[in-house]
């Protein structure tokens, strides 16, 4: 079936008069993603989803598509996906929750109305969603919501309704994860010679007008900080990458070639990436950061080490349980670090809204990937 149309949709009676307080009880998982292709042949109908009404020409599309054909076609975010669901299903499983998951995705099968109509088919009513995004942006939340409330009328009568789990980039143990991976990636470098390391943290661009109605920037510079601080460092600077659109149209920046670039005239030449914007290492980090960014490190000489994302490590499988029961639960313990205490369940009216969306002229141009 088609990818789901990129239509801004009124969702604002999402979780309209539910209490942020309240038990729930559920029937169902729902984990929501991005998806990409998995062959060769599905690559440019997934760009052609992925951009729909957006007058894309199919060169372009062949273009960006040179980046999946450098890994046989596949991208890994589906692959990835099952593979949290199956570390979920386990960790569900040891602390008594049987609850089925099921999977749905933007812009690729499973899509996310087909799996909507497998879940009324088998009967589920209420369903808890997880998206793979840990921050609040137009594209990381409120366009998922508005992809199920699309769903939502189209699968028709006793469609399932869904709440959210809230973002949770401030979540003590998405920190710990991230804080992991950067000091490993650390640790390739000599002890005496890791005061000269500079970390750049990376996340996926979006258009100025999109983060100015969210919370992204200073989620991801709450998110960084913390991070740093857990690993002890003091030189490193929040960045973005995978930058879409027509240049007139502003988007957040630096990224991360240019930076790279930057450190370089300044002297430095031991580098740290971590994508602290994402949750997998999906073609995304895999291109900008493994291929460019890496290229242009060895390019300037410069050594450069990666640091890994979340994926299935046992702690953020625990994190996504204990959202979940938090959802379960008459007042919960929410647990969060930092400052700005843990997010709503309930979405506010208005939040996260698109702002000026410029056409985006490559794969998978969203913060919500996974």
């Amino acid at each position: 079936m088609a990818s789901q149309p990129r239509t801004i949709m009124n969702v604002e009676n999402w979780d309209i008069n539910r209490f942020q307080d309240e038990g729930r009880e559920y029937d169902a998982i729902f984990v929501v993603s991005f998806g990409g292709p998995e062959g060769v042949d599905e690559v440019v109908p997934f760009l052609e989803n992925v951009t729909r009404g957006r007058n894309i020409p199919r060169e372009r599309l062949e273009e960006v598509g040179e980046h999946y054909f450098m890994f046989d076609g596949v991208s890994p975010i589906n692959a990835q996906n099952r593979a949290l669901i199956d570390a979920l299903r386990a960790e569900l499983d040891e602390h008594g929750i049987d609850l089925p998951i099921y999977f749905g995705n933007r812009n690729w099968a499973p899509y996310i109305t087909d799996t909507m109509q497998q879940m009324k088919d088998d009967g589920v009513k209420r369903a808890i969603t997880f998206f793979t995004s840990a921050y609040s942006s137009y594209s990381g939340c409120r366009q998922y919501r508005e992809n199920i409330v699309e769903a939502q009328g189209i699968v028709g009568e006793d469609a399932p309704r869904f709440d959210k789990i809230r973002v949770f980039y401030n979540h003590p143990n998405f920190i710990e994860v991230n804080a992991e991976a950067v000091q490993k990636a650390l640790d390739e470098f000599p002890a005496a010679e890791r005061n000269g390391v500079h970390v750049a943290f990376t996340a996926h661009s979006i258009p100025m007008g999109m983060a100015r109605n969210s919370d992204y920037e200073v989620q991801l510079q709450e998110a960084a900080r913390l991070v740093a601080e857990a690993v002890g460092i003091q030189n490193w600077q929040l960045v973005y990458q995978s930058r879409s659109g027509p240049p007139q149209v502003p988007w957040l920046e630096p990224d991360i070639v240019d930076h790279v670039e930057a450190l370089h005239e300044q002297g430095v030449d031991k580098l740290v990436i971590a994508p602290i914007g994402f949750i997998s290492d999906h073609m995304e980090v895999m291109f900008d950061l493994d291929v460019e960014a890496k290229d242009k490190a060895d390019e300037l000489g410069m050594k450069m080490a990666r640091a890994g994302s979340a994926g299935t490590h046992p702690r953020f499988v625990s994190m996504i349980r204990e959202l979940i029961q938090e959802r379960m639960t008459e007042n919960p313990e929410r647990r969060c670090m930092g400052d700005r205490g843990p997010n709503h369940d309930v979405c506010p009216i208005n939040c996260c809204m698109p702002g000026t969306r410029p056409r985006p002229t490559s794969a998978e141009s969203t913060t919500a990937q996974g």
